[in-house]
């Protein structure tokens, strides 16, 4: 198009001059009419270009700072998928936001919910001490666990640090922000919502259940998840960075109690969708029992796709290595098997799909934080795509 406008931009100019040189070669009684005309052609022709020139250089300069400015990535999940790709994300030069799941119910983070009446902070906990720059000792600190008297018992010290900065402060989101602060944060961690939620299940046989932590104990095949109560507002800080977003990572973590309760927030899809950003699925390494038995990648986009609408994510990494043997037995022990990276469905989903070795095995095997740290980077374009 703005090679069109040029062209026609030379074209006025060129016709403007050929007009006052026949005006000046042919003398006639209408002759001033013509150098009006002439002039008037080189005139536009030439505000035209140095328009298209300045816009030019507009639009160079503007993408010029977006190339020095550091690139905007928000990962949304929780449970121990996400610190995971955060720690990976912190040793690079980006701007982080994590936006986490309010929906825990269990352990420490379900014990001061009901007692306090405060969200569960042990997700954000563990976000926060990824991001933290501190001392280790320090981070050692916030996740220690007590093992002994009766009202401590199972309680991890960050847990505690945060409802007393939350009493402290007056709410939760600023005790967040303040903790944040305090550890030097390496980007900002978000609550999905203002308030705890509750997250119920219904199951393919008609029975329901209520509370994140009981969808697993179920053990059946789940159909839907919902929110209680539907009507939850989101952070408008968590709105505001993923309009701004380069990238937007879900995941990892799981499907049904850490992804999808941050999905069902009101408004969090509807800004995903309306975001600039590429949109990137961090698919599970391993299924998970209760949740996503026999699960391949692209059961656990459909899931997503049946409670929030089709063409969601614009990108899927999956690993697609094989695990060793001796790995492979503890997780089946347990009932957990390798997610399946069944590429021609995905790419029948309209995705394009990553699929390499993204593994760091330990005693488990997990997610590479440097590698899908690096992968999303590569994946980042300035030029950003139209919705």
């Amino acid at each position: 198009m703005r090679k069109h406008l040029k062209e026609l931009a030379w074209l006025i100019l060129t016709l403007g001059a050929g007009i006052l040189i026949g005006a000046y070669m042919v003398q006639t009684t209408y002759g001033f009419k013509w150098w009006l005309i002439g002039l008037f052609c080189i005139t536009f022709g030439a505000v035209a270009l140095l328009g298209l020139r300045l816009r030019e250089r507009t639009r160079e300069r503007l993408m010029q700072r977006q190339m020095a400015r550091r690139p905007r990535i928000v990962v949304i999940g929780g449970g121990t998928g996400q610190p995971v790709l955060l720690r990976g994300l912190k040793a690079k030069d980006a701007e982080i936001t994590a936006i986490v799941t309010v929906a825990d119910d269990g352990g420490s983070s379900g014990r001061l919910r009901s007692d306090l009446y405060m969200p569960p902070p042990g997700d954000i906990r563990n976000c926060l001490i990824a991001l933290a720059d501190t001392e280790p000792l320090l981070a050692e600190l916030l996740q220690y666990r007590f093992d002994a008297g009766s009202e401590l018992s199972g309680h991890s010290f960050g847990n505690l640090f945060l409802a007393a900065m939350t009493n402290i402060t007056g709410d939760f989101e600023t005790a967040v922000k303040e903790t944040s602060r305090v550890l030097a944060v390496r980007g900002r961690v978000l609550p999905a919502a203002r308030r705890a939620i509750t997250l119920a299940a219904t199951f393919i046989d008609g029975s329901r259940v209520v509370g994140e932590s009981q969808i697993p104990l179920a053990k059946k095949k789940i159909k839907e998840v919902e929110l209680l109560p539907r009507h939850v507002e989101p952070l408008p800080e968590a709105l505001e960075a993923l309009a701004e977003a380069d990238a937007i990572v879900i995941g990892p973590g799981s499907l049904y109690t850490s992804i999808l309760p941050n999905l069902l927030v009101p408004g969090i899809a509807d800004a995903i969708r309306r975001s600039p950003a590429k949109v990137i699925y961090v698919c599970n390494v391993m299924t998970q029992p209760g949740e996503t038995d026999g699960f391949s990648a692209s059961d656990h986009v459909q899931a997503i796709y049946d409670h929030i609408g089709p063409r969601f994510f614009d990108i899927i990494i999956v690993n697609s290595a094989p695990i060793p043997q001796s790995i492979l037995e503890q997780y089946e022990s347990k009932g957990s098997y390798p997610v399946r990276a069944d590429v021609e469905k995905l790419h029948a989903l309209g995705l394009t799909v990553i699929a390499r070795n993204f593994l760091h095995y330990a005693m488990y095997a997990r997610h590479d934080a440097d590698m899908i740290a690096m992968q999303v980077l590569s994946l980042i374009g300035r030029e950003h795509k139209a919705k």
